[in-house]
């Protein structure tokens, strides 16, 4: 096959690439059809370690990539995204905790950096018409460089992944190492799996198919105990060693992942309007999102924690939705900020396989401990008699709702 011809002075085009198998196809697909030089952009938001780095580098040129980047963005990701997804204990479905796609907006974001910094009016993606991704890639490049242009040759040709995969067997070029029978994504908050399970509402994924889970249930391991520190709603120690927030997350992984703790397939509503399913390992969301939340019922009103779940909700919608920079975000981040001041203290974990037990929370703004009483046992700030007085006024409105029914019976 001969080499693709690029035209002489011709700009680039920055792919977004992840070396998934809609993206290398594009490198080799795009130069040969715009005879520009390709430039790949890989923004890690978690899950590539020194190895995987190399060799996304690697296939990238091996397709035909005339510059590779690798842009880290964990700590941005955390300080844009995460922190906030902790706060607010977001979970879509009450199940999803958002793994990939809270972090399209902040790879977008990067896109469109580095389009501006290389000079290029084009950028390119490689989403499908028919997932979220598309929707949260061309909202975000849009808001923030209106006057870049947007390739979507996967969406817009229609592309099967069958056919992009013999395309890149013809020209003998690399392939990822999934091939065309899973759609993997993965980054800082989880690991989320697409293939031919996840297209009806019927069944699971094989064993072999999960990543960070694979072989848990097969191979049960002794229950391990584990402390998380918070303050102030953000994670900042693992069993007693202050660590940053990202580390905290990676470490949670490695040691959750092998009980099969964090994984799940959502059944949702997607952007677009139509059901969609997908499976996910989101280990260290798991242990993170439950330990902040038992660690909030500590110290949180009631009133406290019912308005934040309210907003909390919205707010990642929003950001399923690819709209985290709708200003409204700014607006629930500052409540969500607000609502953690006293969110400090030690959660205690027991990971056992196939589930995380909290065995116990403590914190210096612990409201149990604030109190006198003691529930269930003896009363504190209050007497019998007030018990007794708050009672019959709490069972008012039923008293009335019966005794209105009682007349009105009688009279009718």
């Amino acid at each position: 096959m001969p080499a693709t011809v690029l035209r002489p002075g011709a700009m680039p085009i920055v792919l977004a690439y992840s070396g998934g198998l809609d993206t290398s196809f594009l490198v080799p697909w795009i130069a040969e059809r715009e005879g520009r030089p390709i430039i790949t952009v890989t923004v890690d938001t978690g899950g590539i370690d020194a190895a995987a780095a190399r060799t996304l580098a690697e296939r990238a040129r091996a397709l035909g990539s005339v510059e590779h980047h690798q842009i880290d963005a964990r700590a941005d990701y955390f300080e844009q995204v995460l922190r906030f997804l902790i706060m607010g204990n977001v979970r879509r479905g009450q199940l999803y905790p958002l793994c990939v796609g809270a972090e399209r907006v902040m790879q977008a974001q990067t896109i469109a950096r580095m389009a501006r910094t290389l000079g290029t009016d084009l950028v390119a993606h490689g989403c499908t018409a028919a997932g979220n991704d598309q929707v949260r890639f061309e909202v975000a490049l849009r808001t923030l460089a209106p006057d870049l242009k947007v390739l979507a040759p996967v969406r817009d040709q229609a592309f099967r992944r069958e056919d992009e995969l013999a395309y890149l067997k013809e020209r003998n070029l690399p392939l990822p190492p999934t091939g065309a029978k899973y759609s993997v994504n993965r980054g800082l908050w989880g690991v989320t799996i697409g293939g031919k399970e996840t297209l009806t509402s019927a069944g699971s994924i094989p064993d072999d198919a999960w990543m960070l889970t694979r072989g848990a249930y097969a191979q049960p391991r002794a229950p391990e105990r584990h402390t998380v520190s918070f303050a102030q709603g953000r994670p900042v120690a693992l069993d007693g060693r202050a660590l940053d927030p990202v580390a905290i997350i990676e470490a949670l992984e490695t040691l959750a992942a092998p009980f099969g703790i964090g994984r799940g397939i959502h059944l949702g509503d997607t952007i677009i309007g139509t059901k969609g399913r997908v499976a996910f390992e989101a280990p260290a969301a798991e242990v993170l999102l439950t330990a902040h939340r038992e660690l909030e019922k500590l110290v949180l009103t009631g009133r406290q924690q019912r308005t934040k779940d309210q907003v909390a909700q919205t707010y990642g919608d929003l950001v399923h939705e690819g709209q985290l920079l709708d200003p409204v975000c700014r607006d629930i981040e500052a409540l969500l900020v607000s609502s953690q001041h006293r969110v400090t203290g030690e959660v205690h974990l027991l990971l056992q396989t196939g589930n995380l037990f909290i065995e116990g929370v403590e914190s210096p703004y612990s409201l149990m401990a604030a109190s006198k009483g003691v529930y269930g046992e003896a009363a504190g700030e209050w007497s019998a008699q007030d018990a007794l007085g708050f009672s019959r006024i709490v069972s008012l409105p039923g008293v009335l709702h019966t005794r209105a029914g009682e007349r009105a019976t009688k009279e009718g």
